[in-house]
C-alpha cells in the first residue's frame, strides 16, 4: 500500500451493514471516507457487517477519497473481531479510527493487530470519554496515531453537560491543543442537527477557528456546507501566497504585506494553508 499523507478535511460516515450505500460515500465528494462497524450496526448484524465491509475497499481503479473503517473499542470482544476481520481483507483500509481511546495501549492494539510488511493504516484515536481527555498528551503522543476526533455525544453524556459548542469548548481546546503539541490532526465532531444547515455553518467555522483540521459528516446534505467552511478560498490562496514570497524577498526578517506586519509565525500559517489547499485540488478556488 502507498502511504497516504495523514488525512484531515471533511470525513463522512456510512454504516457497515448498508452496502448499499458504499457507492454513493465514494462518490460524495468527502475527503475522507469510513465504512462504521460500531455503533450505527446493530449488534445482531454485526458480524455481517464485518463481511460486507470488506467490498468497501475494493480498489475503484480511480482516485478516490482516503478510506478508512471505524472498528469497536479494540478492549471489546466486538474489536477484537473487527480487527482480525480487517487484517484478512483482500484489500484494507487507509485508515482505522479507534473509538472509547482511553490510553496509548488501545492504539499499540490496533497496530499490533494490523501493521504487516508494506502496510501501516493511518490509526486516529477516538476521543469521547472524561478519562480520554485527562489522558490526552500520552494518547497524542503514542507512536503510530496519525490524528485524534472528538465524539461530542458519548463525551457530553459521559460528563452530563450539553452538547452545546460553549459546554464542550474546554474539551474541543484541550483536543487541538494536544494534538498541535504533538504534531497531528484533530477532527471535529458530527454536528447531528440534519435540518439547522446554518447552525453547522457556524459550528464548522468555530472548529476552524479553533485549529480543527476537519469535520465529521453523517448525512450527504451536510457535505457541502463542512466543504466550503474547510476549503481555502481564492483570496486566501493568494494572501497567503504573498506572505511566503515576500517573507522569502525579505531573507527571514519581519516584512509588511499589505497593511499587516509579517513574521515568522504568520509565515508558518500561511505556508500550512497553501499545504492545505494543495491537497485539495479539484476544490480550492485557486
Amino acid at each position: 500500500m502507498t502511504q497516504l499523507p495523514p488525512p484531515a478535511g471533511v470525513w463522512f460516515v456510512t454504516p457497515g451493514h448498508s452496502p448499499s450505500r458504499f457507492p454513493a460515500a465514494h462518490g460524495s465528494g468527502a475527503d475522507v471516507v469510513l465504512v462504521d462497524l460500531e455503533d450505527s450496526v446493530p449488534a445482531a448484524v454485526k458480524p455481517r457487517a464485518r463481511q460486507e465491509a470488506a467490498a468497501f475497499f475494493t480498489p475503484s481503479g480511480a482516485a478516490g477519497p482516503v478510506r478508512g473503517v471505524r472498528i469497536s473499542s479494540p478492549t471489546t470482544r466486538d474489536g477484537i473481531l473487527d480487527l482480525t476481520a480487517i487484517a484478512d481483507y483482500p484489500a484494507r483500509p487507509d485508515l482505522v479510527l479507534i473509538p472509547k481511546t482511553e490510553s496509548a495501549r488501545d492504539i499499540e492494539i490496533a497496530a499490533g493487530a494490523l501493521d504487516a510488511p508494506g502496510y501501516t493504516p493511518h490509526l486516529y484515536a477516538l476521543i469521547e470519554t472524561p478519562r480520554a481527555l485527562e489522558e490526552l498528551p500520552s494518547i497524542a503522543r503514542a507512536d503510530r496515531i496519525a490524528g485524534v476526533v472528538f465524539g461530542t455525544a458519548d463525551y457530553a453524556t459521559a460528563t452530563g453537560c450539553s452538547q452545546g459548542w460553549e459546554a464542550l469548548l474546554h474539551a474541543r481546546s484541550a483536543l487541538v491543543t494536544s494534538a498541535a503539541a504533538a504534531g497531528i490532526h484533530a477532527i471535529d465532531s458530527p454536528f447531528f442537527d440534519l435540518d439547522d444547515l446554518d447552525a453547522l455553518r457556524h459550528e464548522s467555522e468555530r472548529a476552524r477557528d479553533l485549529g480543527f483540521a476537519g469535520k465529521c459528516c453523517v448525512h450527504p446534505r451536510q457535505l457541502p456546507v463542512v466543504t466550503e467552511v474547510f476549503t481555502p478560498t481564492s483570496e486566501q490562496i493568494a494572501a497567503a501566497r504573498a506572505i511566503v514570497a515576500a517573507a522569502a524577498d525579505a531573507g527571514g526578517r519581519i516584512v509588511r504585506v499589505g497593511e499587516q506586519m509579517v513574521g515568522p509565525p504568520m509565515v508558518k500559517a500561511a505556508q500550512a494553508l497553501l499545504a492545505r489547499a494543495a491537497r485539495m485540488p479539484c476544490k480550492a478556488n485557486a
